[in-house]
């Protein structure tokens, strides 16, 4: 087996996934994305399921427009490549989102490699809110606050009965 050189690999793969805008058929239902392009400074929090915050770190989450133009993709990390050393490590996760113009709405899928998770979610967007339902119902996303300097970002379970738990929070600032 011929050995190969990884880091030209990955250049070669980071210029093939990553574009330098949404393809221009795509560019308004891709709108709402627009604004979180770029890379974000996070706090993060995690609820235990009184309510109470458990566990806080830094966080860091980038995004791009990926796939020629059809696609945003992002990398959140949890805790931050910084704070690694004294908060553990914790979770790299990557989203790729597709608009599907037969549901008007976004395609979008998380990947969890640390427990091998994957979650497709279906996701609408406003003019200042994203909200991303999981396909199995019980789990929802939501961007909210979106500007050009900073946003939310929620995740809830929802359980049988229609109640809405926190189980995490983000508020981003964008980076220098």
């Amino acid at each position: 087996m011929e050995i190969t050189d990884g880091a030209a690999a990955a250049r070669t793969l980071a210029g093939l996934v990553v574009a330098d805008s949404p393809r221009p058929e795509y560019a308004d239902a891709f709108r709402p994305f627009a604004p979180l392009i770029g890379s974000w400074d996070l706090d993060v929090a995690w609820y235990d399921d009184s309510g109470a915050v458990n566990r806080q770190t830094k966080g860091e989450w980038h995004f791009a427009w990926a796939l020629d133009g059809r696609a945003v993709a992002d990398v959140w990390i949890t805790p931050s490549r910084a704070a690694r050393a004294t908060d553990g490590d914790g979770e790299w996760g990557l989203s790729i989102r597709i608009y599907d113009p037969e549901l008007r709405a976004f395609r979008s899928t998380w990947l969890g490699p640390k427990a091998a998770f994957v979650m497709p979610f279906i996701a609408h967007a406003t003019a200042d809110t994203i909200t991303l339902k999981a396909q199995n119902a019980s789990t929802r996303w939501e961007f909210t606050g979106i500007t050009e300097s900073g946003f939310h970002w929620r995740n809830e379970d929802i359980d049988a009965d229609g109640n809405v738990i926190l189980r995490q929070t983000f508020v981003a600032t964008r980076q220098a």
